[in-house]
């Protein structure tokens, strides 16, 4: 192995690269809060783009040379990279927590991002604009996502050893936005700013919550109830008002993903999806090469025969 060539495109920590063979174009990320991009067969740094907090991760459509950036600051940010210049799409905004990790799938054009938030949000890019998915079934801070696009599956990977598979070949529901409002939306009960009422009715204000089902602000009298609900990503246990807890049925409860134990600190995971291995490595200086065919069908969907 020679050493060729040195790239000065970041000024601070290295974050993720992409090589797009088409451009020639080497684009990375990195923690002096920009995305950079240089021809690999000239050197030359083509362009930068900044940004308000470290540039955390990066995925690329070698397509249309679209950029997708996360940062530290839970925002992932659409740029369209040209020659020497670029334009910035869209943001997307619903993680409060640093964006971990982003996975982009250019065949349903979808595109997956992981948090310190301890969640994972599908963004459709394409055809059903706007659209997005909650996805909650991790304990800590998610660190590596694969989409599997044969079989419809996302696996995802915290840094506490959990791993997940998540069916997403089935109809999900999206998440609500939370509603605001001064007092309970189910017993119109005062919450404990709303001095007018409190005042008028003689009582004392109480304290918001939000049904996750139906995004109405509830007190916690008539959000007294837990349920799972996974067709709207929630496997664990969330708040809901009385009556969404009344609409679920049991098999509403029924998981739509599968959990196992890593049993060591996961920082990045890789997926070989022909032979349905997959190789996890951590903090703790440990390489796990793990057997997926049995939770991810690799084997039915590629053809793949496992010995």
């Amino acid at each position: 192995m020679n050493f060729i060539k040195t790239y000065p495109a970041h000024q601070n920590r290295v974050s993720a690269i992409i090589f797009s063979l088409a451009t020639e174009w080497m684009v990375s990320t990195g923690h002096d809060k920009c995305v950079s991009w240089m021809c690999t067969r000239s050197g030359d740094l083509l362009g930068r783009h900044f940004f308000t907090s470290w540039a955390s991760c990066l995925q690329y459509d070698f397509d249309t040379q679209y950029a997708f950036v996360g940062d530290y600051s839970g925002q992932i940010t659409l740029l369209k990279l040209e020659q020497n210049t670029c334009s910035v799409i869209t943001t997307l905004k619903g993680h409060e927590g640093s964006i971990a990790c982003l996975w982009w799938d250019p065949i349903q054009r979808l595109l997956f991002s992981g948090a310190s938030d301890n969640s994972i949000i599908m963004w459709d890019i394409g055809g059903r604009k706007g659209r997005t998915l909650l996805l909650q079934g991790h304990h800590d801070r998610v660190q590596s996502l694969c989409y599997l696009q044969l079989t419809r599956q996302l696996v995802s990977c915290s840094s506490d050893g959990g791993i997940a598979v998540w069916n997403m070949d089935v109809s999900r529901e999206e998440a609500p936005q939370w509603l605001e409002s001064d007092s309970c939306q189910k017993c119109e009960q005062p919450f404990f700013w709303n001095i007018k009422q409190m005042w008028d009715t003689k009582t004392l204000g109480l304290r918001q919550h939000h049904c996750r089902k139906c995004g109405q602000a509830v007190c916690g009298k008539c959000s007294s109830k837990r349920s799972s609900y996974p067709v709207m990503g929630f496997e664990f246990q969330v708040r809901m008002c009385d009556s969404c807890y009344d609409s679920i049925k049991e098999e509403d409860r029924t998981s739509l993903a599968t959990f196992h134990e890593g049993k060591h600190n996961i920082s990045h995971m890789s997926m070989d999806v022909a032979r349905g291995l997959m190789v996890t490595c951590g903090t703790d200086r440990v390489v796990k090469i793990w057997d997926m065919t049995p939770v991810v069908g690799c084997s039915l969907a590629t053809g793949f025969s496992p010995h």
